[in-house]
C-alpha cells in the first residue's frame, strides 16, 4: 500500500510526528502530500531555535496556531543576549542582522494566529514592549506569556498585562533585569490569578542604568590588577 492511498486523517498523523524540515521535504514528492503540509491543522504547534528559521517556508502560521515557541539557545545567538557595552564589533553585527528579525514575526502572528494559547521566548534580546502589547490586543485567549532573558521587556509590559491579558494564567519574567519590583507589584495587586515569576529580574543591574555599568567595569579592572 502506498502511503498516498492513506485518508486525509491519517496523513496528518503521520505529519505530526515530523519536525518542520522533515515535512517540507516530504511535500514536494506529490500534489497530495502537498496539501497535507499546507492543512492549517497540523500547524497547532511551532518551535524555533534560531532567527534562519523564522524566514524559512517550512512551516504555516493560521488561526490553528495555540503554541509557539523562540527560543534562542546556541552559542552564535548567545551574543544578542549581552548587552550591547559589552559586544564587540563581530557580535553587534550579528545583532544588527537580526534585530527586528522576532518582532516582525510576532507582528505577523498577531495578524493571522488569533487563536494562540501559550508565548515562550528566551533569549529573544530585541523583543521590545509594544510588540508584546500587540500580541496581548490580537491574541485574547493568551493563557501563558513565558519570557526569559528579553532585555528589553520593561514595566510596560507588566503593565500591558493588567490591561490586556484578561485571559492570561501564566506569567514568567525571568531574567528580565529591566522591570522592577514595583512592576511586579502592580501585577499581582490587578492580576492576582495569574501565576507570576519573576527569577532574578528586578534585582539585578538593569541596562538603563549606565553608571552601573561603569562601576562594574571599574571593579573588573581593579580586579584584573590585583
Amino acid at each position: 500500500m502506498h502511503i498516498t492511498q492513506l485518508n486525509r486523517e491519517c496523513l496528518l498523523h503521520l505529519f505530526s510526528f515530523l519536525d518542520k524540515n522533515s515535512r517540507k521535504n516530504l511535500a514536494k514528492t506529490c500534489h497530495k502530500l502537498l496539501e497535507v503540509f499546507q492543512d492549517p491543522l497540523l500547524w497547532s504547534l511551532l518551535n524555533f531555535h534560531s532567527p534562519v528559521e523564522l524566514k524559512k517556508d517550512n512551516f504555516l502560521l493560521g488561526p490553528a496556531l495555540k503554541y509557539l515557541s523562540i527560543c534562542w539557545y546556541s552559542e552564535r545567538v548567545k551574543v544578542c543576549n549581552i548587552e550591547d557595552w559589552m559586544k564587540n564589533s563581530f557580535q553587534k553585527d550579528f545583532c544588527n542582522r537580526h534585530e527586528n528579525t522576532v518582532n516582525d514575526f510576532l507582528l505577523d502572528v498577531c495578524n493571522r494566529c488569533p487563536n494562540l494559547l501559550s508565548l515562550t521566548l528566551s533569549g529573544c534580546g530585541h523583543v521590545t514592549d509594544d510588540c508584546i502589547l500587540q500580541v496581548l490586543k490580537n491574541c485574547p485567549n493568551l493563557k501563558s506569556l513565558k519570557l526569559e532573558n528579553c532585555v528589553r521587556i520593561t514595566d510596560q509590559t507588566l503593565e500591558a498585562v493588567t490591561l490586556h491579558g484578561g485571559s492570561l494564567r501564566t506569567l514568567h519574567v525571568d531574567f528580565c533585569r529591566n522591570v522592577t519590583q514595583a512592576g511586579l507589584e502592580r501585577v499581582k495587586q490587578k492580576c492576582p490569578s495569574v501565576m507570576l515569576r519573576a527569577e532574578r529580574s528586578a534585582n539585578m543591574i538593569p541596562d538603563s542604568k549606565p553608571e552601573k555599568k561603569l562601576m562594574l567595569e571599574k571593579a573588573s579592572r581593579k580586579l584584573v590588577q590585583l
